[in-house]
């Protein structure tokens, strides 16, 4: 057992010596979604009813367009964020752990790339 001081164990950052970044990454995001949603919901709510002209009517708008570009991958990071921290509390084996991790990057930069492509195609054909 080490015996630290209180200064000793702030500044040492835990065992892997990024925990706190991870957090602040996280709490930014966070942010990041509370002023984002908004500006993506009620906007992508008002165009359901109009079909796809409504769609690519709206987002045909720059504003628009980056804001949604935006929201998905500031989503994407977000849950790839909060689903490791789920993958290193509860897995516990290392093979499985790395195999979920791996898993989790993938996946959710897959949704975030192929959210931010959709978006953006409708945009420029437009």
């Amino acid at each position: 057992m080490r015996y630290l001081t209180d200064r000793q164990r702030v500044e040492g950052l835990g065992s892997a010596k990024e925990g706190v970044g991870h957090w602040w990454t996280h709490r930014i995001t966070s942010v990041a979604l509370v002023i984002l949603t908004p500006f993506f919901v009620f906007p992508y709510a008002n165009a359901i009813g109009h079909g796809a002209e409504g769609l690519q009517a709206l987002y045909a708008s720059p504003f628009h367009a980056i804001v949604g570009v935006l929201f998905v991958l500031v989503t994407a990071h977000h849950l790839m964020q909060g689903l490791q921290v789920v993958i290193e509390d509860y897995v516990h084996n290392t093979l499985q752990r790395t195999v979920a991790m791996l898993a989790n990057t993938l996946f959710c930069g897959a949704v975030g790339i192929a959210g931010a492509f959709a978006i953006l195609k409708i945009a420029f054909t437009a």
